[in-house]
């Protein structure tokens, strides 16, 4: 089977497609045809060995598939069944989607919720799903439409697009956070009502800054967050899902107790299945599958590699998705 592998030897990566043989295959009670995988943040931090995503070597990276069940001695699936992985350690871990099979734990997958395709999954990887993690903790914290202005940091990137289209469905004026300008349009027509640049957000962190929004969600971490927390309204709400900026939060405590501000973070890794199947159900019947097709990319195998970088240099729009079985 064709895949991507990562080797290290000392200190050196190295990384190829190749082919390896279903045996050489992790441990797992599903074996998972793989229709589709993607390309996200985590994985380009993996090929690229820029941060130690990667836990042991040789790994197959890509933390997102879809496929059909050709193997299974777990209860819930059998063979034909159409199936989502999104993390649970895979591709850092164990070997993860940018394979033509896959042997993981059933407790890992969720069905593939009806309408959706085994694409259409895959375009929402695990990005989308993030992006609906974000969505329903404003919801479950009383954000709504109607409350004010939502600000979406990273808003051209995976979550950010998905998120920007989700809360602008459900009525949600969104302001639309990039540091390219030249996105504008695409933001607008994914259903932002304004799009402010990431200098905004970058500057030095008061403690209290002028109330803009009623509710965020963050990509960015470290200044974008704390310049983001420092200007909710009162009693709004920040769901912070990544650190694209930094693991650092220059903060004060000042949004929290003078303001009411509340910060939730959320997390797509090990995320408990119902929670998983929830966010699923929800961008199986929220997300218009014409916004999902305009913000996607599909990109050959043979591309993955040389295209990695881009990740890193802040220029990929939106979702990559990558056919695996040719």
């Amino acid at each position: 089977m064709r895949a991507v592998l990562i080797e290290k030897s000392d200190d050196t990566q190295s990384v190829s497609v190749t082919e390896l043989a279903e045996d050489q295959l992790p441990e797992g009670d599903v074996l998972v045809d793989v229709a589709y995988s993607t390309l996200n943040y985590k994985d380009a931090l993996a090929i690229t060995g820029k941060a130690p995503v990667v836990r042991r070597f040789p790994m197959v990276p890509g933390i997102d598939f879809t496929g059909t069940v050709a193997q299974s001695s777990h209860a819930d699936f059998k063979p034909g069944d159409r199936v989502i992985l999104n993390g649970w350690g895979v591709g850092e871990k164990h070997w993860g989607g940018l394979a033509e099979r896959a042997r993981v734990r059933g407790d890992w997958l969720v069905p593939l919720p009806a309408p959706l395709d085994l694409r259409q999954a895959a375009m929402i990887g695990t990005a989308g799903y993030t992006a609906m993690l974000c969505v329903l903790a404003l919801e479950r914290h009383g954000v709504m439409p109607g409350n004010g202005e939502i600000v979406v940091s990273g808003a051209a990137g995976g979550v950010g697009s998905v998120a920007t289209t989700l809360l602008a469905a459900k009525g949600y004026e969104v302001a639309a956070v990039t540091g390219r300008a030249s996105e504008a349009e695409y933001l607008r027509g994914l259903g932002a009502a304004s799009v402010i640049d990431r200098s905004e957000l970058t500057g030095k962190v008061r403690p209290l800054g002028q109330e803009r929004w009623a509710g965020g969600i963050d990509v960015a971490g470290s200044t974008v967050l704390a310049n983001m927390l420092s200007m909710m309204k009162y009693r709004g709400v920040v769901a912070a899902c990544g650190l694209a900026a930094g693991m650092d939060l220059p903060a004060s405590v000042a949004p929290f107790i003078l303001r009411g501000v509340t910060l939730a973070g959320v997390d797509s890794v090990m995320c408990p299945k119902a929670d998983r199947l929830a966010a699923w159900a929800r961008l199986a019947s929220d997300l218009d599958p014409a916004k999902l097709e305009e913000m996607t990319t599909e990109l050959p195998f043979s591309e993955v590699i040389e295209t990695a970088p881009k990740f890193l240099d802040g220029t990929v729009r939106g979702r990559i998705v990558i056919p695996v079985t040719p």
